[in-house]
């Protein structure tokens, strides 16, 4: 006589036999669903940037422990490390000569402790460092980035060099997540610190997402005026949806995982 199933796998048995189309659905209704709950229960929605920082940092403080508890990097991207580091820096660039306030602490705080992660991997653990499986290209990345934000870009009052550098962090920051995504592809088997520390970028990327998509609707669309005319408002809206969706799937798992008491994580092929 079998046991009877727990809800949460009779849940996730279900949705994994669905078609990708009825999957991609769900995801949406899910998403929506999140977002009505957060704009019930946050008032100021500001503090849903805050959050989304908060968690992003706490993400990497879980890779810290990581780093210093296990002495190893195994499993960790140096690219996808590199690239959050770029796109800090130039947000905080940006920060300081077009708008300063409490993200622009959060993020020098970020990046500090980024680039202790990058400091560790490179000189300290370089021998546990996975560079067979850490091989995405950045080109592939940087390149449409670097294009994407000469092209299209804020169209505000500030210096055209800052506009662009805004741009490029947004479009920089929605793919640096790749790298890392590549080096799980390529292991299928994902430890404890590393697994919580992506699904910890996954919480703050919806979190940032929910907060540019509740200012719009609250504005009733005057922020994106705010931002400028053209095509840049839809593509900061794009960003966070995409950066978002890029790690929907992971994160899928990764409760899937915690729920059925699984204390490493492993990846169905095509997952990430």
């Amino acid at each position: 006589m079998r046991s009877p199933r727990r809800p949460i796998q009779a849940v996730s048995t279900w949705v994994r036999r669905q078609p990708p189309k009825v999957k991609a659905f769900l995801a949406v209704i899910s998403g929506m669903a999140a977002l009505v709950i957060l704009r019930a229960i946050v008032h100021d929605h500001d503090n849903l940037f805050v959050a989304a920082e908060a968690v992003h940092s706490i993400g990497i403080c879980v890779l810290i422990y990581k780093l210093m508890k296990e002495k190893t990097c195994a499993g960790i991207s140096l690219k996808s490390q590199d690239l959050t580091a770029i796109f800090l820096a130039v947000r905080l660039y940006c920060s300081f000569v077009m708008e300063y306030d409490i993200h622009t602490v959060l993020d020098m705080a970020t990046l500090a402790t980024t680039l202790w992660v990058i400091y560790m991997i490179r000189l300290k653990l370089k021998s546990s460092y996975m560079a067979d499986k850490d091989n995405f290209a950045l080109y592939y990345v940087l390149a449409p980035c670097a294009i994407l934000a000469l092209l299209i870009h804020p169209s505000t009052s500030h210096h055209i060099i800052n506009r662009i550098a805004w741009a490029f962090c947004v479009y920089l920051e929605a793919v640096s997540v790749l790298p890392q995504l590549r080096v799980m592809q390529n292991t299928k088997i994902v430890e404890p610190f590393t697994a919580h520390y992506v699904f910890a970028l996954g919480v703050a990327r919806f979190l940032s997402c929910a907060h540019w998509v509740l200012q719009v609707l609250d504005s009733r669309g005057h922020l994106l005026v705010a931002l400028g005319y053209g095509l840049w408002p839809s593509m900061v809206l794009i960003s966070e949806i995409v950066q978002t969706f890029i790690l929907a799937d992971f994160c899928y798992y990764y409760v899937k995982s915690v729920f059925g008491g699984q204390l490493v994580l492993r990846l169905p092929s095509g997952v990430v």
